[in-house]
């Protein structure tokens, strides 16, 4: 393996200024060469935001980080500064919003380095909350498509206080990665006609138990698939 391949470069860390402090970019770059082609670009760029519990380590984002690079998207971690600060709580959702937006108009340059719109399509993404900063956000910074994971649909034993408005107002296409006993709502939750995969037995952290029909990479495996597949399916 090619010591600058996808697959092994270091992740890349920028600090952003944001109007709610410092934020940090994680930036895992992928590149796919076009035929007959001597230069290379991401075939798309996936920003995701990460939840009110952990930060851009959480397993399932880390996954992504680790495998999509290598099938031509670069992946971007964003971690909100209230996480870089170091404090326990989340900012307001306009906080985490503004913060976003600002994370995004200092992305764009640091992927232009590498050539004219070497980013690709935008897509936004994210868990959790994370995944309902994207769908806020999608339509108005220009994403051709919202990856939400374990989209938190109303808080635990709480279905009447539900979010499903946030996630039908992302005004692009969106897939919904749920695991099957999420508390903040399961599949069957969601209505028939959103796109939706199943993770099999996870919670809302997509773990599973050891007896679990899946194991947890196993599980993991399946989430970065379907992501893939989707992601692919949305610049084709």
């Amino acid at each position: 393996m090619a010591p600058d391949s996808p697959q092994t470069m270091a992740t890349e860390v920028h600090d952003v200024a944001t109007p709610h402090g410092t934020a940090r970019l994680h930036i895992d770059r992928g590149t796919s060469a076009a035929p007959g082609s001597s230069t290379t670009a991401p075939v798309a760029t996936l920003v995701l935001g990460h939840g009110a519990g952990r930060g851009g380590d959480s397993p399932d984002l880390e996954a992504l980080a680790e495998a999509l690079p290598a099938q031509g998207i670069t992946v971007v971690r964003i971690e909100q500064p209230w996480h870089v600060a170091g404090r326990k709580v989340a900012g307001r959702p306009a906080v985490l919003d503004e913060a976003t937006r600002a994370c995004l108009d200092g992305l764009a340059p640091l992927l232009q380095q590498r050539g004219l719109d070497a980013a690709g399509p935008l897509v936004v993404g994210g868990r959790s909350a994370g995944a309902r900063v994207a769908c806020r956000l999608a339509s108005s910074v220009g994403a051709v498509g919202c990856l939400a994971l374990a989209f938190p649909l109303h808080p635990p034993g709480k279905p009447d206080k539900t979010r499903l408005p946030e996630l039908l107002g992302a005004g692009v296409p969106t897939f919904v990665v749920q695991g099957e006993r999420d508390a903040f709502g399961g599949p069957a939750a969601f209505p028939e006609h959103v796109d939706l995969t199943v993770v099999p037995e996870a919670d809302h952290g997509f773990r599973v138990g050891n007896r679990a029909v899946l194991s947890q990479a196993d599980t993991y495996d399946l989430v970065v698939e379907a992501v893939v597949e989707w992601v692919t399916a949305r610049v084709a």
